[in-house]
């Protein structure tokens, strides 16, 4: 490997890199399994010896590099045997809103919680979130690694939100201090879900839309409840 290359992949560690770059990085195993089985173009794989012989018909170009070549590659604390560079997808179907619960995430901000909603949606079934354009960046690697692989099957747009709660004229499920109890609601089948920023909740404009404002009961001393946590407290209960 050249000094190049080895810039280039180190690179990703910055958005303004990411962020336009036509690839993104994964690394481990299990995301790489993850994105094989989702039929990723993927374009070049980074692996040790030992890891090869696992990787199976991954379509990508593999180059064999050793532990100190991996961490000096790696964006994790601890580098996982393998690191591949995936083609982004573009995400141009229309979405019938009306058959489906779309989560929509006003403004989260921490690439973790982004992450974790996503792989949190993906457990409940959902295929389609919205985000507004102050949302952290799904190629983050922080973000498409902490989504575990979920990030294959779960679209993310980034999506002009008021506008589109406004023409659809669907139910809108909406994270409230002020909402009833989700413990005494019956929530819609369909429709959309708004998550708010980790600080400032749901913006006022968006407050505005909202058809059914619920919140979690606080049982104990904590302030506030972390975002990605409270998206599968109400998730769970609209499964019910």
């Amino acid at each position: 490997m050249n000094k190049n290359e080895l810039k280039y992949i180190q690179s990703f560690a910055h958005k303004k890199h990411w962020a336009q770059e036509s690839v993104y990085i994964i690394e481990g195993p299990k995301m790489l399994e993850e994105a094989i089985k989702a039929k990723c173009v993927i374009e070049k794989i980074y692996a040790t010896k030992e890891w090869q012989g696992n990787l199976g018909n991954s379509g990508g170009d593999i180059e064999e590099v050793d532990d100190i070549m991996l961490g000096r590659l790696s964006h994790l604390q601890t580098p996982n045997q393998v690191i591949a560079l995936v083609q982004k997808q573009q995400n141009i179907a229309p979405i019938d809103y009306a058959k489906q619960l779309t989560l929509v995430l006003d403004g989260i901000q921490d690439p973790g919680n982004l992450g974790t909603i996503i792989r949190t949606a993906d457990w409940f079934g959902l295929t389609d979130i919205l985000v507004t354009d102050d949302t952290a960046g799904l190629y983050n690697p922080k973000v498409i690694q902490s989504t575990m692989g979920s990030c294959f099957r779960v679209k993310v747009h980034i999506a002009p939100v008021e506008k589109i709660l406004t023409k659809e004229k669907l139910p809108v499920i909406g994270t409230l201090l002020s909402g009833a109890s989700i413990y005494t609601q019956k929530l819609p089948t369909n429709g959309f879900l708004v998550i708010g920023n980790e600080s400032k909740g749901i913006r006022s404009p968006i407050q505005s839309l909202i058809t059914h404002a619920v919140s979690i009961p606080n049982f104990g001393g904590a302030e506030s409840l972390n975002a990605a946590v409270a998206t599968g407290i109400v998730l769970s209960h609209w499964k019910q």
